[in-house]
């Protein structure tokens, strides 16, 4: 994807979170300058840390009958967003959250969080989404949430086998039965 069209990507992704898109995710995508794909500059995650982030992406958006978030690079987007577009303080508050809900996996359930079956996994997410884990920002969950969105339908798999692509929008059809095909179009 050319450089241009990645920054109307993130211009995009703003216009589609509004006012709930949380501040280091709108300050990246205000940024001049746009990434040249999913590759981040350079190395930011321990190998444990990509673990974490991959296991959490994939129980946000799971495979189903379309691929999951680590098939679309999930897991590259949010460390090439953390390498190359979050602010220093974004970044550390993120990577802090990141070492709080994988510890309290561990003292919890003796294992890190990306070894924990789907049901654990499924069961301190919900604990973080209601903002039940102890040390861990109120805002971590919906930021992680946000990231592997953003990530998930900017990649290939997201815009083109999540949803159906048209490269050029079609004619207007106001009775265009939406219910039947059950996924939103994306061009």
């Amino acid at each position: 994807m050319p450089n241009s069209n990645r920054r109307e990507l993130m211009v995009g992704a703003a216009a589609l979170f509004g006012s709930s898109l949380l501040a280091p995710l709108a300050r990246a995508a205000e940024a001049v300058g746009t990434p040249a794909g999913f590759t981040a500059s350079r190395a930011l995650f321990t190998p444990e840390q990509r673990a974490l982030v991959a296991a959490l992406s994939e129980r946000i958006i799971p495979t189903t009958d379309t691929p999951g978030a680590i098939a679309a690079g999930v897991p590259s987007f949010i460390e090439m967003m953390m390498a190359d577009w979050y602010e220093p303080t974004d970044r550390n508050e993120f990577m802090a959250g990141l070492g709080v809900l994988d510890g309290y996996a561990r003292v919890r359930y003796t294992r890190s969080f990306a070894g924990l079956n789907p049901e654990a996994q499924d069961a301190v997410l919900t604990l973080a989404m209601e903002n039940a884990v102890p040390g861990l920002a109120r805002t971590f969950f919906e930021h992680c949430r946000q990231m592997v969105i953003l990530g998930y339908y900017s990649s290939e798999i997201g815009c083109k086998q999540e949803r159906i692509y048209l490269p050029v929008p079609g004619r207007y059809d106001g009775a265009y039965p939406y219910a039947e095909v059950r996924r939103v179009f994306s061009s």
